[in-house]
């Protein structure tokens, strides 16, 4: 079964797929939404933009989102304080900030008819044991300068012991939007080319060559906008993210709804919001999620959603069933900025952490700004050549041991790695005795 956005929703225009060879300033590899708020940011620029896809746009993540557009990224602010200190946290709230704004902009300024709307956003619990990590949350919050609120009442239709407010937050029906982004980039001469699979890009000097089944796309800047970067070496962010599943269904409650988008303090995850179907409000109720790879029913997915919400909402009828998959980092935060330090002009944005609303935004401001040659204020929180996440050896095993068909180990059976391909302050699995073996290369060796 469709999504909600892609059931009604589907772009009109008939893009074609890629049948020769073009020249361009900018080639970006993935048309959802991150692809195409790059797209529209650089063509409006006044750079020559090429959009490659290997579906129709927007149809993957975009398009099975439950589209919040809310910094509240969970109980996220009091680990990124205690982690990388008070400055480092309010510039992720800033950044997420802006990205609200941003949107905001670009509807209003192209006037995108895509069911935007302000709402509240909640973290809440009905765990008595996790009421005070909210309290602790709020406290953080307020202290980074931004307003949140602790609750004891909502508009959900149960009791909760506890949650925390952020005001102000948004709302959308994606697909609507990222047709209006997609609208802007052809009026503005930039090209989009769908069912077109890229399957290599090469470096020659200062040209970029990306590689399709239709031709060659020449150009000077390459952004990787495809959710998860097929390019593995030598980025390899198959090692410093897993990929996590998760379902949606929509329901006729047969009632009047609440207002506020909710999500839960921890597991079990539910997800709340409404959204329009045929002129009235429906519920979006998310969660059953799991590492992708690993086994799970009906019954544990789907199944389970329909039921809690068969109990809150006895007369409810399932109108939409979905899933989707999502981009987790080993240290919670997006990778945005150079796909590797050894490559110029190379870009990359991944691991939105299941927030790829605003997430895609703040990539899109980052890369675009790098690609133009102005400063982000931004850029060093979410530096997607750190590190720091590949030494976190406890959740590299349990995303390799959970997930045994996982991406990640299908890369290393795969890999051919030797040590002189390794770039300087990077790590990387090599094979010695046929043995996988990770190493960690410094600037002292």
């Amino acid at each position: 079964m469709n999504s909600l956005w892609l059931s009604e929703n589907l772009n009109n225009k008939n893009f074609e797929p890629l049948e020769n060879d073009i020249s361009t300033d900018v080639c970006i590899i993935g048309a959802g939404i991150f692809g195409l708020t790059c797209g529209y940011y650089l063509s409006k620029a006044g750079l020559k933009v090429a959009i490659i896809d290997k579906s129709e746009i927007s149809r993957k993540t975009t398009g099975h989102t439950t589209a919040k557009i809310t910094s509240q990224h969970g109980l996220i602010y009091t680990y990124l304080k205690d982690t990388y200190g008070f400055q480092f946290a309010k510039d992720y709230l800033l950044a997420n900030e802006e990205a609200i704004e941003n949107i905001k902009s670009i509807i209003d300024t192209e006037n995108i008819n895509c069911d935007f709307e302000r709402q509240s956003s909640f973290v809440y619990t009905t765990d008595k044991s996790e009421v005070n990590k909210i309290k602790r949350e709020v406290d953080c919050v307020n202290e980074l300068g931004f307003p949140a609120n602790f609750v004891t009442k909502t508009g959900l239709p149960f009791d909760i012991l506890g949650g925390i407010q952020f005001k102000n937050q948004a709302q959308f029906n994606p697909i609507k939007y990222v047709n209006g982004l997609s609208d802007f980039i052809i009026k503005n001469n930039g090209q989009i080319y769908t069912n077109t699979t890229v399957y290599d890009v090469k470096k020659d000097a200062n040209i970029f060559s990306t590689l399709t089944v239709g031709g060659i796309v020449k150009s000077k800047y390459v952004i990787l906008a495809s959710h998860y970067p097929f390019l593995n070496f030598p980025g390899m962010y198959f090692l410093k993210m897993y990929q996590s599943s998760s379902y949606v269904i929509g329901v006729d409650v047969k009632k009047t709804l609440f207002n506020g988008m909710y999500i839960t303090s921890s597991s079990p995850t539910y997800s709340f919001r409404t959204a329009y179907y045929n002129g009235r409000k429906i519920l979006l109720l998310g969660g059953s999620d799991h590492k992708t790879g690993t086994t799970v029913t009906y019954n544990d997915s789907y199944l389970a959603l329909e039921n809690y919400a068969k109990q809150l909402y006895p007369n409810c009828e399932v109108l939409f069933r979905w899933d989707t998959r999502d981009c987790i980092t080993l240290d919670k935060i997006p990778y945005i900025g150079n796909f590797s330090n050894t490559i110029d002009n190379l870009y990359v944005g991944t691991g939105f952490n299941k927030w790829g609303m605003t997430s895609s935004n703040v990539a899109a401001n980052i890369v675009c700004d790098m690609i133009l040659g102005k400063q982000n204020r931004y850029a060093y929180v979410f530096d997607s050549t750190r590190v720091n996440p590949i030494k976190n050896r406890t959740e590299v095993k349990n995303m390799i041991s959970e997930s045994v068909n996982s991406l990640a180990l299908k890369k290393l059976k795969d890999s051919n790695v030797s040590f002189d391909d390794i770039p300087t302050n990077s790590g990387g699995i090599i094979d010695i005795n046929n043995q996988k073996v990770g190493v960690y290369k410094d600037t002292s060796r």
